[in-house]
C-alpha cells in the first residue's frame, strides 16, 4: 500500500507531503481544488505519460515520489522484478519517483537509482489501480477478465497442470519445426553439410599447429642466416682463430688461476666455484649449438609443405572461425546436423506422437479448467448482481461471456473442433452487463451512465476482492451521477473494499465521505497573486464541519445532519469489523 505521498512543483501544487494509512482515504474540496491533481501525480509517478505542462509556473522541474509498503503476492512479483534488475534494496519496501523538467525531460526512479519508464510502469501495475470515470478503468479490458476470473475461481490446481503441459508441447514444436524446416531443405543442405564437415575432417588439424608450423616456417626460411650466427658464435665460443683464442680456452685458464687462488685464500674458494660454473655453462651452450647446426637444413621442399599448409589453415579459419579451436568445433557441428538430418524422419514421427499425446492432455485438461470457469462464472454473476441491487440497481444482470475461436491446428476438443488455445487455456471469456431491463447484456465497455459505470465498478471490484491482488485502489470521483441516497451505501461497499485494499477516493457526497477511515480536505489558496493547493487532515470537530459544508450552508441543521451521517457510518463500520 502507498504509505507516504510526495508532490512538489505539479500544477497549482507548491509542495506537499501525505502520511497515508491503510483502509478508505477520503479526499473532498470544491471543484478545481486539486483533488484531481493529486491523482494525477499519482499516475504520473506510476509511468503515466506527462509532459513540461505540469510544471508549476515559474518552476524548473515537478517531482513526485511515493513510498509502498510490499506484502503477501504483490512482495513476492515486485520483489521478482527488483532482483532481475538489480534494484532490490529493502524486500517490504519499494520507493518510486518522477521527476518532470521545464524543458521536458522525464525522470524516473525506483530506489533511489535512474530507470527507464517503461519498468516504472511494469512495477507500479502491482501496486495502484486508477479509477476514473471511464478512461483510466482497467476492468473495462476484456483482456483482464480471465486473469480476474481465474482468481476468483481459485483454479491453481487445474491452471498449473495444464500451463507444465503446455510449456512441454510448445518445447516439442519449436524442436519440430526446426526438424521439419531443415528436412525441406534437406538435399541441399546435406550436400552442403557433408563437403564442410570432410573439408574440416580430411585436414587433420590439431590445436595450436598452425603456431608450431608458423615456427617452422621461419627457420626453413632463414636457414642460411640462422647457420651463420649459430656457427659464429661456435667458432668464439669454442674453436677460435690463430689471432683470437676461443672463449673456453681463455675462461679455462682463468678457472684454473682461480683454483690456485682459493687453495691459498680459501675465502675466496665460492668465486672458483661460481668461475668453473660460468666454464661449464658455456661448454653446455657449444654442445648445443653443435647439435643445432647439424638439425638445420636448407629443405625448400618442405618450406613449400609448410607455406601451403598454414595457406589451407588459414582458409578454413576464414570460413569457419578465427581459431583452429573453432574450425575444429565447426566440423563436428557439421557432423551433427548432418546426423540430424539423416535421421529427422525418425525424430519426427517421435516427436509427433509426442505432441499428440500432449494435445490429448491438453485437450482434457483444458475442459476441466472451462467447466470449473463456467461453474464459478454463474456464482460471480450472482454475488455481482446482489452488489448492483445494493447499490439501487436492482434491474441490472451480469453475465460472463465464453468463447473459443476455431484453429485448424489448435486443440482437439472434439473430431472435427480444433479451437486456439494458449498458456491460459482455450477460454476467451469477457464480462457482460445489462444495466436497465430489456438492453440485454453488453460487453462493459458499452456502458454509457457515468453513474452506472461507477456504481457497477464498485460491484466488480467488491465481489472480486479476493481475486483483485492490486494493494491500492483510487477512484476519482466514483460518486459521478449517483445521488446522496445511493451515496451512504456506495460508503459502505467502500469501506468494506478497504478491509482487503487500500482504497483512495475523491467525493462530493458525504453520505460516502463518512465512511473514511482517513480524511483530507483539499482547498485552494491564493497568496500573493499565486494559487496553491493546501491539504489538510480532517478529525474531530474539523471532520464534521467539513461534511455539513458538503451539505450546504453550515447551519444547525447541516451540522446536525452531517453528525447523524457520521454516525449512521460509524455504526456501520462498528458491525462490518466483528
Amino acid at each position: 500500500m502507498l504509505t507516504e505521498l510526495r508532490i512538489e512543483n505539479f500544477a497549482i501544487i507548491d509542495k506537499l507531503e501525505l502520511d497515508l494509512k491503510p483502509g478508505l482515504v477520503i479526499f473532498t474540496g470544491e471543484t478545481g481544488a486539486g483533488k484531481s491533481i493529486i491523482m494525477d501525480a499519482l499516475e504520473m509517478l506510476l509511468g503515466g505519460r506527462t509532459d513540461a505542462t505540469v510544471l508549476r509556473t515559474d518552476a524548473e522541474r515537478a517531482s513526485v515520489e511515493g513510498i509502498f509498503r510490499l506484502s503477501g503476492i504483490t512482495r513476492d512479483a515486485v520483489n521478482e522484478i527488483l532482483k532481475r534488475e538489480d534494484l532490490l534494496d529493502d524486500e517490504a519496501y519499494i520507493t518510486l519517483a518522477r521527476e518532470v523538467r521545464r524543458e521536458g525531460r522525464s525522470i524516473a526512479r525506483i530506489n533511489g537509482r535512474t530507470v527507464n519508464v517503461a519498468l516504472l510502469k511494469e512495477i507500479g501495475a502491482f501496486l495502484v489501480d486508477i479509477h476514473g470515470q471511464t478512461e483510466h478503468l482497467s476492468i473495462l479490458d476484456a483482456r483482464t477478465h480471465l486473469g480476474l476470473l481465474d482468481r476468483f475461481a481459485d483454479v491453481d490446481t487445474l491452471l498449473v497442470p495444464y500451463r507444465q503441459a503446455y510449456s512441454a508441447l510448445q518445447s516439442i514444436r519449436r524442436e519440430l519445426g526446426e526438424l521439419r524446416s531443415a528436412q525441406a531443405d534437406s538435399a541441399r543442405r546435406i550436400e552442403m553439410l557433408t563437403f564442410q564437415a570432410e573439408e574440416v575432417e580430411s585436414a587433420r588439424l590439431k590445436p595450436g599447429e598452425d603456431e608450431e608450423l608458423r615456427l617452422e616456417r621461419d627457420r626453413l626460411a632463414n636457414s642460411e642466416s640462422l647457420a651463420a650466427s649459430a656457427q659464429e658464435a661456435l667458432q668464439l665460443l669454442d674453436e677460435g682463430t690463430p689471432e683470437i683464442p676461443a672463449v673456453t680456452d681463455q675462461l679455462g685458464q682463468a678457472v684454473a688461476a682461480l683454483a690456485m687462488l682459493a687453495r691459498v685464500d680459501s675465502a675466496r674458494t665460492e668465486l672458483s666455484l661460481r668461475a668453473e660454473a660460468l666454464l661449464e655453462n658455456i661448454s653446455d651452450i657449444s654442445h648445443e649449438l653443435r647439435d643445432y647446426l647439424e638439425r638445420i637444413e636448407y629443405n625448400p621442399r618442405r618450406l613449400e609443405d609448410v607455406e601451403e599448409r598454414l595457406d589451407m589453415m588459414h582458409r578454413l579459419m576464414r570460413k569457419y572461425g578465427g581459431t583452429i579451436e573453432s574450425v575444429m568445433a565447426f566440423g563436428v557441428k557439421a557432423r551433427r546436423d548432418l546426423e540430424t538430418i539423416t535421421n529427422a524422419s525418425e525424430k519426427i514421427a517421435g516427436l509427433e506422437t509426442q505432441e499428440a499425446d500432449l494435445l490429448k492432455q491438453l485437450s482434457e485438461r483444458g475442459l476441466k479448467l472451462s467447466e470449473k470457469r463456467k461453474k464459478i462464472a454463474d456464482t460471480l454473476a450472482k454475488n455481482i448482481e446482489s452488489e448492483l441491487d445494493d447499490l439501487k440497481m436492482a434491474s441490472a444482470r451480469f453475465g460472463v461471456d465464453f468463447q473459443t475461436r476455431a484453429d485448424g491446428a489448435g486443440l482437439p476438443l472434439s473430431k472435427d473442433n480444433r479451437v486456439a488455445f494458449d498458456a491460459s487455456g482455450f477460454d476467451r471469456v469477457e464480462f457482460l452487463v445489462a444495466p436497465n431491463p430489456g438492453e440485454g447484456l453488453k460487453p462493459l465497455a458499452r456502458i454509457a451512465s457515468g453513474g452506472e459505470t461507477s456504481r457497477l465498478m464498485l460491484a466488480l471490484k467488491n465481489t472480486l476482492a479476493r481475486a483483485d491482488q492490486i494493494p491500492s485502489l483510487v477512484f476519482d470521483e466514483i460518486d459521478q451521477g449517483i445521488g446522496g441516497r445511493v451515496g451512504g451505501v456506495v460508503g459502505q461497499k467502500l469501506w468494506h473494499l478497504g478491509r482487503a485494499h487500500q482504497v483512495l477516493c475523491i467525493t462530493h457526497l458525504p453520505q460516502l465521505a463518512a465512511f473514511g477511515d482517513q480524511h483530507f480536505r483539499v482547498q485552494k489558496l491564493v497568496s500573493n497573486g499565486r494559487t496553491t493547493t493546501l491539504v489538510t487532515a480532517m478529525e474531530g470537530d474539523e471532520r464534521l464541519l467539513e461534511l455539513a459544508q458538503m451539505l450546504g450552508e453550515v447551519t444547525e441543521g447541516t451540522l446536525r445532519s452531517a453528525h447523524e451521517i457520521l454516525q449512521s457510518a460509524q455504526t456501520v463500520a462498528a458491525k462490518g469489523k466483528k
